[in-house]
């Protein structure tokens, strides 16, 4: 490909929008450009690079036993209420109704189209396991996209689904697609993490996101360095606190706290630290109004409260319910003499003694409150958030925390979706069972915007070889010199006979914008073409991730080119 034909609009500017470095770069680059707020269009540097990503996806696929379909992105209402996810899924699914007045939605996800092409086609047990995949856009009404490609409201996934006859069958179907994605990744060139994460609105049991460690990301996570044990904040353990020996409970004391509603606010007014109290915090879970106690200076964990409620919606109530199950305004609520069906607390709260409660009554809180002797509690739980330098759940080490951008994420579905719609097989006795299911997904486009976050510097990005747009550009000093031309246009061509994907900048442009497009663009091997060698025949070759160039004789140059290529690529492939 010559420059002089191709479409890339490089930018000198640092665009006001773009937060992080993959956004700005795939601007800069010319990668994509902004249509409207979540959505981009891909020009053909940047869609080369997507194609590289949903070809490793497809071989690393397909080397499991995957088989690719496609399935339409508009997807019929009725499908999405039989599994009740209609509702459930919120605001950030586009609906929309056609002439005739049914209802559809572009698709955010493809669970249940998958499951009613297999309920409609699978009868036996002869026909499963099956492992289906697609490569499709996706659609999330995004409250607040940003970061580029990291949150938008359009993107590229690979969403597979596994049908087992049972969760043994399931098994080794995730551990296909743990193994799959492990060597996608790796393949792609990006420092990754697996932890474990909560399913949230998919359903099922157990799942694990694969992530990129990066200050941008808006994924909590803590991680283990002695065992490995990661996982999501959402999912993450918390350890019960060991017991200490019983304080002597001291007799309550109404304590005036005038306007005084958060915990810095009590806690600074009383002259204590936070830890010392316990905040009240009154949930609605499915309709129920639920109070719920933790720690004043941790954070609830709703991920947790949810799965430990069995509650399929979960909300902090409006200032009204609060009153009217508490007595009070918001900000003095507290669990003596509340009234309420469900009074959960966290692992903490059991092993503490003499803390502060509010008061259930306006400019109230509450002091040397005691479990068991002052109030009950209907059961406790872990609750809350687990925090850099907690004890690891698995060997007791102290945790580290990180920020975190999911790039995957696999989940362990069950039987959701197979039962609510009606996804059953026969066995070898003739009984019908529910098909056992998962869901494994890979943001194609999120996976671009990781790469370049993982691979960068100041002057632009770095692509791995295996993901590159081209592999080499052919630069010479000044196109407007026969010999330099000449021989650029040699060396273009012989490289391109050896299957090479190579670039040829043949713009009559000064030296040092070239150099910044190239380095921008990121084109893994940049050869040289100028006076300085070019009587002994010879050319500057440097590597875009080194600061070293060095001159190489031009009857060399090819397969010094081509071990180049195979050497880098080689380091990308897993053994």
């Amino acid at each position: 490909m010559r420059v002089s034909w191709m479409y890339a609009p490089t930018l000198r500017e640092l665009p006001a929008e773009a937060e992080i470095a993959s956004h700005r770069l795939m601007l800069r680059a010319g990668l994509m450009r902004k249509l409207v707020s979540g959505v981009y269009s891909y020009l053909p540097l940047g869609y080369r690079v997507i194609r590289r990503v949903e070809q490793i996806v497809r071989e690393e696929m397909d080397r499991q036993g995957g088989l690719e379909i496609l399935m339409s992105a508009l997807q019929p209402a009725e499908l999405w209420k039989a599994s009740k996810r209609w509702e459930e899924y919120g605001p950030e699914m586009f609906k929309l109704t056609d002439r005739s007045g049914r209802e559809f939605c572009l698709g955010p996800t493809h669970e249940e189209i998958f499951t009613a092409l297999i309920r409609d086609e699978v009868r036996s047990y002869r026909q499963l396991p099956l492992l289906l995949y697609q490569i499709q856009t996706k659609y999330r009404d995004e409250i607040r996209p940003r970061f580029g490609l990291m949150r938008a409201r359009e993107f590229i996934m690979k969403d597979l689904y596994s049908f087992d006859r049972d969760e043994a069958g399931l098994d080794v179907s995730y551990r296909k697609m743990y193994e799959a994605y492990s060597r996608v990744f790796f393949r792609c060139g990006i420092s990754y993490m697996v932890v474990e994460a909560d399913v949230g609105a998919m359903g099922g049991t157990d799942s694990h996101e694969f992530v990129i460690v990066t200050e941008s990301g808006e994924a909590d996570l803590v991680f283990c360095t002695q065992c490995g044990y990661a996982a999501n904040v959402e999912r993450a353990e918390c350890r019960a606190p060991n017991k200490t020996a019983d304080s002597e409970m001291l007799p309550l004391e109404e304590v005036e706290t005038p306007e005084m509603r958060t915990i810095d606010e009590v806690s600074g007014f009383l002259g204590v630290q936070p830890s010392q109290l316990v905040k009240t915090l009154i949930y609605v879970a499915d309709g129920v109004p639920v109070a719920v106690l933790i720690r004043g200076d941790r954070d609830l964990n709703e991920a947790k409260l949810r799965r430990v409620l069995g509650a399929t919606n979960i909300a902090l109530a409006d200032e009204e319910t609060i009153t009217k199950v508490t007595g009070a305004p918001v900000g003095f609520a507290g669990p003596i003499g509340l009234s309420v069906g469900c009074l959960i607390a966290d692992l903490e709260v059991e092993a503490m003694t003499n803390f502060i409660v509010g008061g259930n009554a306006r400019d109230l809180h509450i002091k040397n409150a005691n479990v068991g002797r002052d109030f009950k509690v209907t059961r406790y739980a872990d609750l809350r958030n687990a925090v850099q330098g907690d004890p690891c759940p698995r060997c007791g080490a102290r945790l580290n925390s990180a920020k975190g951008t999911e790039v995957g994420h696999i989940f362990k579905l069950g039987t959701k979706y197979s039962q609510a719609l009606g996804a059953r097989y026969v066995d070898e006795n003739g009984q019908e069972h529910p098909i056992i299911m998962g869901s494994y997904g890979i943001g194609i486009t999120r996976t671009v915007a990781a790469i370049i976050e993982s691979n960068h510097d100041d002057d632009g990005i770095i692509w791995p070889m295996s993901v590159a747009p081209y592999q080499a550009v052919v630069i010479p000093i000044n196109v407007t010199e026969e010999p330099q031309r000449t021989t650029a246009e040699e060396i273009y061509s012989e490289l391109g006979r050896r299957g090479v994907e190579v670039v040829l900048d043949d713009r009559n442009e000064r030296p040092g914008v070239k150099f910044k497009d190239a380095d921008l663009i990121g084109y893994p091997i940049r050869i040289v073409v100028g006076p300085r060698g070019l009587d002994a025949r010879q050319v500057e070759v440097k590597l875009r991730r080194s600061k070293e160039a060095k001159m190489v004789d031009i009857a060399a140059l090819p397969d010094l080119v081509l071990s180049i290529i195979r050497e880098e690529v080689a380091a990308l492939t897993p053994q």
